[in-house]
């Protein structure tokens, strides 16, 4: 009789895999507050929250007893011309808590077509009023918005966008603005924002993602997003990963003074329980498109657009995330991350560490050899799964972005990790130096 990992391997096509090398994928069956348990029983300890998703901890009660609730009620029904109580109770929540100036909500898979909806509005917008010729984006370099083909191309150019280079529109980078760097990137985006072809400009709000969790301040921001709004650029903030309390306040973008005009919603929108996205815009984009041309109207859609049970699933997750034990429990996990990174920093082998809300970045100093592929990355990996800990190094960076419901003593492993890690560091030898188009 064949393992579940076995006819997994059979059948299934993994993502970020080389299937001929790669191991058989762990066979897990099920959750438990920040744990994930294997068919043999091991436990293991979810450092990054399966890929940003899971905020509340896995198989959590309230939020299955939601979903099963609107299961037995109604399961789906198409969003064109029809509506239902779950989609627009979520929207009137979110619009309440959102920055004042969001006012439509647009419903949609997940975080690439979350983007993907966010690039076409602005399109649209713009030729909607006779000005088709504004079809440039602003991005930052080392950024990521998604895999579908809109959101590669106002992602950084790399290693896993190399195939498809030819195909995706130009966009114009300017660098992040780390501290000490923000008036020579202010003055990047003077230069850009003279071509009369800008369109839009979008970010990830204080906090890049994959590019190893950079992090940037909100005064720099105000000023890009106010220096955008003069010439009227229109800006999209992508809080898919940002977004539910991951940089402290709910939203990265509730620290801003000057807001953007459209926001980008998934991963833990529905608290990690099923895939969904979202787009909001502000008053005057959503007007755009009002009008007796139907081919003014915004042409896109999904066939599980505003699902049912997603949205339950996001209102759960939303009440949850909303209750005082939530906030307590993510200030407790930023404290815990503030300290040990004053325990860390400074230490040979460390390059930096980096630390907004309850996200922690080490980015380890090898010397050489820090790509994403390289066997540091790989070493890190296999040190961490060892004891019995999922993370997800990018290279030389690795991160903890941990549920809430992540306990001190939860934290203390990821902690312990983090220092073998470092030892480890100690002892490397970097590998070959690889081709340019494969770093980071």
């Amino acid at each position: 009789m064949s393992t579940l990992a076995q006819r997994d391997h059979a059948v299934l096509w993994h993502p970020y895999t080389q299937m001929q090398t790669a191991p058989l994928a762990v066979p897990i069956i099920s959750g438990e507050g920040a744990w994930l348990i294997a068919e043999d029983g091991t436990r293991y300890l979810d450092g990054i929250s399966s890929w940003w998703v899971n905020l509340h901890g896995h198989a959590h009660p309230a939020i299955a007893e939601r979903v099963s609730a609107q299961l037995r009620t109604l399961e789906h029904v198409l969003f064109a011309g029809f509506t239902h109580p779950t989609a627009v109770e979520l929207a009137e929540q979110l619009l309440e808590l959102l920055p004042r100036n969001q006012s439509r909500v647009f419903y949609s898979d997940n975080g690439s077509t979350a983007v993907e909806v966010a690039l076409k509005m602005v399109l649209q917008y713009f030729h909607n009023q006779g000005q088709p010729q504004r079809r440039r984006f602003l991005c930052f370099r080392d950024s990521y918005h998604g895999d579908t083909f809109g959101a590669m191309s106002v992602s950084s150019r790399g290693a896993f966008t190399q195939p498809f280079w030819p195909l995706l529109f130009e966009v114009e980078f300017i660098d992040v603005p780390v501290p000490g760097r923000e008036a020579e990137v202010l003055a990047q985006l003077d230069a850009a924002l003279q071509h009369p072809e800008v369109a839009g400009f979008i970010f990830e709000p204080l906090l890049l993602g994959t590019a190893g969790m950079v992090a940037y301040s909100a005064e720099v921001l105000d000023a890009m997003v106010r220096r955008c709004h003069q010439r009227g650029v229109l800006c999209i903030a992508d809080e898919v990963m940002t977004g539910f309390g991951r940089t402290g306040p709910l939203f990265a973008s509730s620290q801003l003074q000057e807001q953007p005009d459209i926001m980008c919603f998934s991963k833990g929108l529905t608290g990690g329980t099923l895939a969904m996205g979202l787009t909001t815009c502000a008053a005057p984009l959503y007007e755009a498109f009002l009008s007796d041309d139907k081919m003014k109207a915004l042409f896109h859609g999904h066939s599980y657009t505003a699902n049912p049970v997603a949205c339950a699933a996001a209102l759960a997750s939303l009440e949850l995330t909303r209750a005082e034990a939530c906030t307590q429990q993510r200030q407790r996990i930023a404290a815990a991350h503030a300290a040990f990174k004053q325990e860390l920093e400074d230490q040979p082998g460390i390059r930096a560490v980096r630390h907004v809300g309850t996200v922690l970045a080490v980015e380890y100093d090898p010397g050489e050899g820090t790509s994403y592929f390289s066997r540091l990355r790989d070493a890190f990996y296999q040190l961490a799964f060892d004891n019995h800990v999922i993370l997800r190094p990018l290279g030389n960076v690795v991160y903890l972005l941990p549920p809430y419901c992540t306990t001190d003593a939860e934290l203390a492993l990821l902690y312990q990790v983090l220092r073998q890690m470092r030892e480890l560091v100690l002892n490397f030898t970097p590998a070959p130096t690889l081709p340019e188009y494969l770093h980071d």
